[in-house]
């Protein structure tokens, strides 16, 4: 596999797990992009927000997504908001092929309830989560269009997510057998 795949999709879609299963299934390397700026920068990204702000965590990001797309042979799982750099997508398409992970507002407000690391969320309380998920994936819907595969996650376990993954691979002949 020459090319990188790659992952967008809202935060709770299984990215990471999925991610960490089908670079398993390829022989090739696993790189999450949010922990990768956490190793970079020795700090987590709820502390990047709240001592740098948004705007300095996406320029991280941003550095972060030129190294990783320079790669080859990858599987790399981006953070929730990597879609609303358009530079971040023009290198990340280049680099490979985008699949985009779904899951509705109930599978995402269940697998996002944990407070403390999903710091666009965090803010808000158990109603206003809601709110603020309806909105953020209106505001990102046609950002995730650009994705060259998309499923949806609500009802699959993580393997069932990379049984489809290596499925399109296949019929678009990025990988054999």
């Amino acid at each position: 596999m020459k090319q990188n795949v790659v992952l967008i999709g809202f935060m709770g879609t299984g990215k990471t797990s999925s991610g960490r299963m089908l670079a398993q299934k390829l022989g090739c390397a696993f790189i999450d992009l949010d922990q990768k700026i956490e190793k970079d920068n020795g700090k987590s990204i709820p502390e990047i927000f709240a001592t740098q702000g948004e705007a300095a965590f996406r320029a991280l990001e941003h550095a972060a997504v030129l190294e990783v797309a320079g790669r080859r042979n990858a599987v790399i799982s981006t953070g929730g908001g990597t879609v609303k750099d358009p530079a971040n997508m023009e290198a990340l398409h280049a680099s490979g092929i985008i699949v985009c992970l779904r899951a509705d507002v109930d599978t995402i407000l269940e697998r996002t309830r944990k407070h403390g690391d999903r710091p666009v969320l965090d803010s808000a309380d158990e109603g206003d989560r809601r709110a603020a998920i309806e909105q953020l994936l209106a505001e990102r819907a046609a950002l995730y269009e650009g994705a060259d595969c998309v499923v949806d996650t609500s009802t699959l376990s993580p393997l069932q997510v990379v049984d489809k993954i290596m499925r399109y691979l296949r019929s678009r002949g990025v990988i054999h057998a």
